[in-house]
């Protein structure tokens, strides 16, 4: 599933789905994966409500004040950390 639906009603309940993982949860902020990327969702006693990973879906509740979207970042291989390494430290790193 490559597509997603990011539902919010009246400010206070919301519903994301292609939800890979809750990676943290405050009554301020909750950090989502997306197949594609990940959302911030800031606001006042934000709580997930109800978490399916099964079915990709995740419902919040609370005053939601922000939604802000992340790309998904790429991991780098050895190489590209060792030669930042070599340029930050000289060449004996």
């Amino acid at each position: 599933m490559d597509n997603h639906v990011l539902s919010i009603e009246g400010r206070e309940h919301m519903t994301v789905t292609a939800v890979t993982d809750v990676d943290s949860f405050t009554e301020e902020m909750v950090l989502v994966k997306l197949e594609k990327g990940g959302l911030i969702i800031k606001g006042k006693k934000l709580h997930v409500q109800r978490l399916d990973l099964q079915e990709g879906k995740v419902a919040i509740t609370g005053e939601v004040e922000s939604v802000l979207y992340t790309e998904k970042t790429k991991k780098k291989d050895k190489r590209e950390r060792k030669g930042l390494l070599k340029r930050l430290f000289g060449q004996s790193a």
